[in-house]
């Protein structure tokens, strides 16, 4: 009886220590978030965006670079999918972000141009209110948001990216910036103190959640740290994270570290050395970014995306190989990027998804996996491509993607379907290539396909029409200009000699 009582006694203690030691946080997962939260994450992925700036489609290892190293972007691009046709909305930087962003056309919005430097004051707005951000749509679905680096989305309040969905930024909010502080910062409070009121944005202080900060880094390693610090704390949240990290590296001006540029001192030219380094100061960055991100158990659950605003410019040191054109063109070279995703256990590894693919898309692509709810009132342009990514079939048969940039007097236009792209570039006639097996586009068959040329300039025509006027304009005299020669009419665009 005693035995029986002693057995059941100690049963009864081994239960008791069981049922306690259930309640204990577990301080190895998900930097000491409760087991029912981690699993409530887990239910939906983290999404990192890290975005460049006027990266060249060959100035990075996966893409074929031979003399820029890339060795941390390389091991995610190799351990996911390359996507090798993946477009931008624009061959520039503010409507080509502003696409991306908002899922539509930025000229369907008044955005077709960079807002000009300085443009709180010479504006006073910013990409339209009526634009719901995808930040903003990720945030209302419960995720903690930010975004580290360049803005150039509009500088006044109401425009501000805390006001656009992003709890946590740090950056600036021009158009680009110097990169080292010992030679920006005396610059800046020269000028201040000589009482310029309106100090060229690429030398202000940046700042944090709209208080200026003290920066003493390399802008990139600075926009690095940032977002570090950004997944450590994320990692406590008990919600999933979309972090936008948008570097203005390598936009000029070219500026790399000395230490950077050692590492290429192979490379000649002074130019495309520097910004070689540029380059490899992202790649440092993210590979931390990695560590950071498998220090706080979040690697495995996290969707990255990398990618270039639009094309480099070979005057500037980038490379577009074997691409034809630059940043600005419509040619391939001006917005056919560099991008790849990575998802353990989701995305591929060592996959190339061929199709072709636009930044529209990560809209309604990332609202499904996020299981958020898509705006309603304004259309989307883009598509979730999901299941086709995840398949390999193409998302968008049959389908245009476009490209219009605005220059003096007149515009350049492309559009893609399938294997075709018409394109219309510096005053010239339209061109039809198969750019599936002429990706320089070399080899004008227009005259032997008149049937398919004409469907792409006419579909480019029907989507003109959605345009509306620009709201802004860079330089501001093409304010003028467009309204003297009445370029929104598009009178001789699309007219095929």
């Amino acid at each position: 009886m005693i035995k029986n009582n002693i057995k059941s006694l100690f049963v009864f203690s081994i239960l008791m220590i069981l049922v306690a030691c259930s309640g204990v946080k577990d301080k190895s997962l998900k930097g000491n978030v409760p087991t029912s939260v981690a699993s409530a994450k887990a239910s939906k992925p983290n999404i990192l965006f890290v975005l460049c700036d006027d990266l060249g489609y060959a100035d990075v290892g996966f893409n074929g670079s031979k003399d820029i190293l890339t060795p941390e972007l390389d091991k995610l691009a190799n351990g996911g999918t390359i996507l090798t046709s993946a477009y931008v909305t624009h061959p520039f930087c503010g409507p080509s972000r502003a696409g991306l962003l908002t899922g539509r056309y930025p000229h369907t919005f008044g955005s077709q141009f960079n807002l000009p430097k300085n443009s709180e004051v010479s504006v006073g707005e910013g990409i339209p209110l009526s634009e719901k951000f995808m930040s903003k749509m990720l945030q209302e679905s419960g995720y903690h948001t930010g975004a580290m680096g360049k803005w150039h989305l509009g500088a006044v309040p109401g425009y501000h990216p805390n006001d656009r969905g992003f709890d946590d930024f740090y950056g600036f909010l021009g158009g680009g910036h110097e990169y080292f502080p010992r030679e920006f910062i005396p610059k800046y409070e020269k000028q201040k103190a000589a009482g310029v009121k309106n100090i060229w944005d690429y030398l202000t202080p940046l700042e944090h959640n709209g208080k200026e900060v003290t920066e003493t880094e390399y802008i990139t390693d600075a926009l690095s740290r940032e977002a570090v610090r950004f997944v450590n704390d994320a990692s406590k949240e008990d919600k999933p994270f979309f972090l936008y990290l948008s570097y203005n590296a390598p936009h000029t001006p070219l500026e790399a570290k000395e230490e950077d540029m050692k590492v290429f001192e192979n490379i000649k030219d002074k130019d495309r050395r520097t910004y070689a380094g540029m380059v490899y100061a992202v790649d440092r960055g993210v590979g931390k970014l990695v560590e950071a991100l498998k220090a706080t158990n979040q690697y495995e659950n996290t969707l990255i995306v990398f990618l270039s605003d639009n094309g480099g410019r070979p005057d500037k040191g980038a490379d577009n190989a074997p691409l034809r054109g630059r940043k600005g063109d419509t040619w391939e070279g001006g917005f056919r990027v560099p991008m790849f995703f990575h998802w353990p256990n989701h995305v591929a590894a060592g996959n190339h998804y061929d199709h072709p693919v636009s930044a529209l898309d990560f809209y309604p692509t990332f609202a499904d996996l996020a299981g958020a709810t898509l705006p309603a009132g304004n259309k989307l342009d883009g598509k979730n491509i999901w299941n086709d990514f995840s398949s390999g079939t193409t998302a968008r048969k049959g389908e245009m993607i476009f490209s219009m940039r605005h220059r003096n007097g007149f515009s350049d236009v492309s559009v893609r379907q399938d294997d075709w792209k018409a394109t219309k570039a510096y005053k010239g006639g339209w061109k039809l290539y198969n750019i599936t097996n002429d990706i320089g586009e070399e080899k004008d068959l227009g005259s032997q396909n008149p049937e398919k040329l004409k469907l792409l300039v006419e579909a480019a025509e029907i989507w003109s029409k959605t345009h509306t006027k620009p709201r802004w304009f860079d330089p501001e005299n093409l304010s003028e200009i467009w309204d003297e020669q009445k370029m929104g009419e598009f009178k001789d665009t699309f007219i095929i000699n």
